[in-house]
């Protein structure tokens, strides 16, 4: 069995609502609600495990005034979870699904900063990686930084997978990545159209020919594997001057949350058990559109 370890900074409790139709300025009464253990890493393991049963663990931060909520919400998904506490909550997030209008509205509660030793928990961080590295195939880091840590806490955890010749897979963007690519190429990287754009400052109105050659020109200077998603639009890859577009099914969507953390699990889950780039691609859009069919973030059931 394959093994990847998933690497969450950004851990969330979900609490997903589920309305006929979402009205603003009025009294909306829901008929349904679930709470899961999330954030994106944590959502691409929870697919990894339907995947393959127990190929997946996670390590991640967990405030210590919910931690028993969150522990028993990971429980429930079988979620293996290594983890550092931290003062204060776990930060929530609610999904606002209104089926009348298959929309999706995602309101993310960000929790105040509270001061504690951010280096000793970052070196407890490390250890947890260096003591798994040897055990897993890949690492897969996924999510935003939250402010607390440091600039150079990614770049240092993809060293380690890079260093042990394993596969890391970056799904973040932006200052983070850059600040990655500096110290240790990530060998697959995993982000949206919007956020390619931003990261590598080009312009908003670039048309898809020249978004295509962008993403050629980056993979080849980098010498990696660059998968762009488009959203209800086709997914764009690029390896060694290669370039594949991947189409998606056109569906009515129950709940887009999570969809390209489950696209990032299938695609990774598919590539480290075949190495082919197409297989993934097909792998991970599967997965894509098997979790916008359900109301749970991160699923493919």
């Amino acid at each position: 069995m394959k093994k990847v370890l998933c690497i969450c900074l950004s851990t969330t409790i979900q609490k997903t609502v589920h309305f006929d139709d979402l009205v603003l300025e009025n009294v909306n009464r829901s008929k349904s609600y679930r709470i899961d253990a999330s954030g994106k890493a944590i959502n691409s393991a929870r697919v990894l495990n339907q995947l393959e049963n127990d190929c997946a663990k996670v390590i991640c931060p967990i405030g210590q005034k919910n931690v028993d909520l969150f522990l028993e919400l990971s429980k429930k998904d079988n979620l293996q979870i290594e983890y550092i506490l931290v003062p204060g909550f776990t930060r929530e997030c609610l999904t606002l699904l209104n089926s009348k209008k298959a929309s999706t509205t995602e309101i993310v509660i960000s929790e105040p900063t509270i001061d504690f030793d951010v280096e000793s928990k970052e070196k407890e961080l490390l250890q947890m990686v260096l003591n798994s590295i040897d055990l897993v195939d890949a690492v897969l880091f996924a999510g935003s930084k939250p402010n607390c840590w440091s600039d150079n806490l990614i770049p240092k955890i993809a060293k380690i997978a890079i260093d042990a010749n394993k596969i890391f897979f970056a799904d973040y963007h932006g200052k983070d990545l850059l600040n990655t690519i500096q110290v240790a190429v990530p060998s697959i990287i995993k982000i949206n159209s919007d956020e390619f754009i931003s990261t590598f400052n080009l312009s908003k109105k670039i048309d898809e020919e020249n978004l295509k050659k962008e993403i050629i020109k980056q993979s080849s200077l980098l010498n990696n594997i660059f998968v762009v998603t488009r959203g209800h639009l086709s997914t764009y890859a690029s390896f060694q001057n290669n370039f594949w577009e991947q189409e998606i099914e056109k569906i009515i969507p129950v709940n887009t949350t999570a969809c390209g953390d489950s696209f990032s699990a299938g695609f990774l889950y598919e590539y480290i058990n075949s190495k082919n780039i197409e297989l993934s691609l097909e792998k991970g859009t599967l997965c894509a559109t098997l979790n916008a069919k359900s109301d749970v973030p991160g699923t493919i059931k």
